[in-house]
């Protein structure tokens, strides 16, 4: 997965297109990532105990891969993803500015 956990991406697709986030996590398994503020979804939550109320818990959800584009953190620009390597290091590359990620 070309998307790691504290990169900054921009939404591409879907209801939320247009934002920028910070990647909280990632599950390369499933191709998707949990973005900071981006895809909120309500959860109700039962009270626990008598007398206490119940509540709307908003928790975010996970976006796939394939609707966001990482901002390169030198030129600021959304852009994709390619590798570089040089000997034993393999390192991401922005496909704009050729700097690395």
């Amino acid at each position: 997965m070309k998307i790691r956990k504290g990169d900054q991406v921009l939404i591409i697709k879907g209801k939320d297109r247009g934002k920028k986030g910070k990647v909280l996590r990632g599950f390369p398994k499933e191709n998707q990532v949990l973005i900071e503020g981006i895809n909120i979804k309500k959860r109700h939550r039962r009270p626990k105990k008598e007398g206490e109320k119940g509540q709307v818990v908003e928790i975010p959800g996970s976006i796939p891969t394939s609707k966001l584009k990482l901002i390169c953190p030198k030129c600021g620009e959304p852009t994709r993803i390619g590798y570089k390597s040089s000997g034993k290091k393999k390192s991401r590359v922005c496909k704009k500015c050729q700097g690395e990620i």
